[in-house]
């Protein structure tokens, strides 16, 4: 009798492996057909079918070694490349920008960068090793790849928040590369910009008579933060603001479409969850190495032109930074555009002004281009 019932426990056993295994063996399958799946869309016109001579690819280059992710999108191949240098560190934005850029796909070839430690290019560089030097020389490996993919001398280049940065320490470094420099979301001094979101979120929460994070606030005290825990301090205020910007009924256009972007064609089932990590490790990581910088002393002046587009109502990038670094800043030309119905995102907010301002400026730069040459 107890032979019986050991022979049949054994045999439940071996039936609940074989399930696990079977469960185990279609997870993996899954996740690696959904990582070979990922694509971008082609671009299509009002029928739905596919533009003649557009580029629409997710393609993997290698930048120094380490092999990236980036998007290439465009109605023609002979517009001048414009190369989008997403927030964080570790953003990444390529299903945004494919949203909101649609209109500037007509005047551009639009090149989107899974920086190291960012969605798809979440391993390409141990975290050790990520910092701002490594950011600027692969940004710069990825210009040249371009520029020789594409014929083209030189390449435009757009920052978005953190991306800001990294654009203008590219262009000082390389302004040969560059025609221009257009940034969105302007950081200016690292430390003090997060000074000013902890006093302002604090406040808020004051005003608010939000005594929790009031409490939470105080208890952390303010910036700057070391260790493991920083992203999770800092994520207290920096999501307080942003929620602060949702409630602002002066800034037009939708809010973060997070879960949306992150379930789109272009990440598999890894980088969906690479695309968390990004914003937690990697920012956790390298924005802490950022601290004691300020754009007002690393990048005083520059020899390409410098188009700042800023939200009047960000909260995330203070608009008194912005101001100051503006008057500081030395370039052939410069100019301040102010969206009065933007928060920390123009782009997402007044996109039709946004694009309209982007292709203006495109089209200043290379009739200056011409006369010069």
């Amino acid at each position: 009798m107890r032979s019986k019932k050991k022979k049949k426990n054994n045999l439940i056993k071996r039936k609940r492996l074989h399930i696990i295994l079977i469960v185990i063996f279609v997870v993996i399958l899954g996740t690696g057909i959904s990582q070979l799946a990922a694509s971008t869309p082609s671009i299509v016109d009002e029928m739905g079918n596919k533009v003649e001579g557009s580029i629409s690819l997710l393609e993997q280059v290698e930048l120094n070694g380490s092999k990236q992710w980036i998007t290439i999108r465009g109605y023609n191949n002979s517009n001048p490349v414009l190369l989008f240098l997403a927030g964080g560190p570790g953003g990444s934005q390529i299903v945004e920008t494919r949203n909101y850029f649609k209109d500037l796909e007509k005047d551009f070839i639009v090149v989107n960068w899974e920086q190291p430690g960012s969605g798809k290019s979440f391993g390409a560089v141990d975290q050790e090793n990520l910092n701002k030097e490594r950011y600027i020389e692969d940004a710069h490996a990825l210009t040249k790849h371009l520029e020789e993919y594409f014929n083209e001398d030189k390449i435009f280049i757009m920052g978005q928040s953190w991306g800001t940065a990294l654009s203008l320490w590219l262009a000082e470094r390389y302004p040969e590369d560059y025609y221009g420099i257009i940034n969105s979301g302007q950081m200016v001094d690292f430390l003090e910009t997060e000074k000013i979101c902890y006093e302002s979120a604090l406040t808020l929460a004051k005003k608010n008579k939000d005594e929790e994070t009031v409490t939470k606030l105080e208890e952390q005290g303010a910036p700057p933060y070391y260790g493991e825990k920083m992203v999770m301090k800092a994520s207290k205020y920096l999501m307080y603001l942003s929620k602060e910007m949702n409630r602002n009924t002066n800034i037009h256009g939708p809010g973060y479409s997070t879960i949306n972007d992150v379930m789109s064609r272009e990440y598999g089932i890894i980088d969906k969850i690479n695309y968390f990590r990004g914003m937690l490790s990697t920012f956790n990581r390298v924005y802490q190495q950022l601290y004691d910088i300020s754009l007002i002393e690393d990048v005083p002046k520059i020899d390409v032109p410098v188009y700042i587009l800023h939200g009047i109502h960000d909260l995330n990038a203070p608009t008194e930074l912005v101001e100051e670094y503006y008057q500081y800043l030395e370039a052939p030309n410069k100019e301040l555009i102010w969206f009065e119905h933007s928060g920390h995102t123009p782009w997402r907010s007044e996109t039709e002004r946004f694009v309209d301002e982007v292709i203006k400026i495109k089209d200043d730069i290379l009739k200056v281009e011409i006369n010069t040459d």
